[in-house]
């Protein structure tokens, strides 16, 4: 089976992202599939049309770099045209954002060729919660307008969580054309519980401390402004403690002020962006992993992927209990969850964990115990067989 995929931007460039995706296809060659793949122009200026990357073949949409929305939108448009003439796939499967399945939904038109769009994350929230624009604003409306509208033309649609299902049904998507596809983690790639490395320990001023620890973007809604503050208030009384925060993003340089005003300035650490290479050895590093999510409809409705990680690597996880979180996260079995956007709470549930280390281990091992029996991406990839039967089913290659 020939699925093309539509994707918003791929490996070399690293991000949540592309880690997804990277995973699904190497999973589905696994399954004995033949997945092409398609980048749009997101993906940045260039003028190749094909690019090997980690031994993964990439089509590329030339692009100036420059161009609108709309003029975006064409490019990818023809680009899969001919695409589509030359490759002969069964099926596209376009990942949001919504820019990429409507070229796809246009090829289906002329080509006849089935639509799955999955949907990570909704075009109208992402743009909220980046601070492009503004909830309930035309432009907000417009965007979901659009959305739904992809939703309802889609032969399928897979989404990544329940919460994302949920959102989907209310827009008037039919149930039994929508499948959830969730994160997942490849166990292989994260060894349980391993020895954290001497050297990066004392390069990073980390020997000797209990180490909190948080790995990825930093955005206003991954609430680290809160971790910090509790930092603040635990460290008279656990002057041992520290935290490593790995990774970047728009609110870097306003963490670093906070850590230097409230005179924290050895007991941060930022490391900035790594390789993904480098992420299970800093996850060795710590002794619980924070994710203070603020309550917003993103987080609400969208389950991250670190936390699963986490979680395959015997790492302790805490977490604010949005809905993205308690879809991963079994309070007091497979790590601990506390009220989001507040602070006393996130600082209770530190005290309780540091005060019960007893139990380290009994979590540890149910949340590998977890990952290993629900959150795999043989498991995950899988569930694409009945999607794309489905879809395949609804319509016919007509040729050109």
């Amino acid at each position: 089976m020939k699925i093309l995929h539509v994707l918003d931007h791929s490996l070399p460039l690293h991000s949540g992202y592309t880690f997804r995706t990277e995973a699904i296809l190497r999973e589905q060659l696994q399954r004995g599939w033949q997945p092409l793949m398609l980048t749009t122009p997101k993906q940045g200026a260039q003028d190749v049309l094909e690019q090997e990357v980690d031994g993964l073949r990439f089509h590329r949409t030339p692009s100036t770099g420059g161009e609108s929305l709309l003029a975006q939108m064409r490019l990818t448009y023809r680009r899969l045209i001919d695409l589509c003439r030359i490759l002969h796939p069964d099926l596209i499967h376009a990942h949001s954002p919504v820019l990429n399945v409507l070229p796809a939904l246009a090829v289906r038109r002329k080509l006849g060729i089935p639509v799955v769009y999955e949907m990570r994350a909704s075009w109208e929230d992402a743009a909220v919660d980046h601070g492009t624009t503004a909830e309930g604003s035309l432009r907000y409306r417009a965007s979901r307008l659009g959305e739904t509208i992809a939703l309802r033309l889609a032969d399928q649609v897979t989404t990544i969580c329940e919460g994302l299902r949920q959102d989907i049904l209310m827009r008037g998507v039919a149930s039994d054309k929508v499948t959830v596809i969730p994160n997942a983690v490849d166990t292989a790639a994260f060894s349980f519980d391993p020895q954290p490395d001497a050297e990066r320990l004392d390069e990073l001023g980390l020997r000797g401390c209990t180490v909190l620890g948080f790995l990825g973007s930093f955005y206003h809604y991954e609430g680290l402004h809160l971790l910090i503050e509790a930092l603040g208030r635990l460290r008279t009384t656990h002057p041992e403690l520290r935290l490593l925060l790995v990774g970047g993003g728009f609110q870097e340089e306003a963490l670093k002020r906070q850590a230097q005003e409230l005179g924290l300035g050895q007991s941060v650490i930022f490391t900035g962006r790594v390789p993904h290479t480098e992420v299970e050895k800093l996850y060795a590093l710590t002794h619980l992993l924070v994710y203070p999510r603020l309550p917003v409809r993103l987080t609400e409705l969208v389950t991250p992927l670190k936390p699963l990680e986490a979680m395959a690597q015997g790492r302790l996880v805490l977490a604010s209990d949005v809905g993205g979180h308690r879809e991963l996260i079994r309070d007091g079995q497979t790590g601990a969850l506390f009220r989001a956007g507040d602070v006393d709470s996130l600082c209770q549930t530190i005290e309780r964990m540091l005060a019960t280390r007893e139990h380290w281990a009994k979590i540890r091992e149910q949340g590998r115990r977890f990952v290993e029996s629900e959150r795999t991406w043989t498991l995950s990839v899988a569930r694409y067989e009945r999607v794309y039967e489905a879809a395949r089913a609804l319509q016919s290659w007509q040729g050109a």
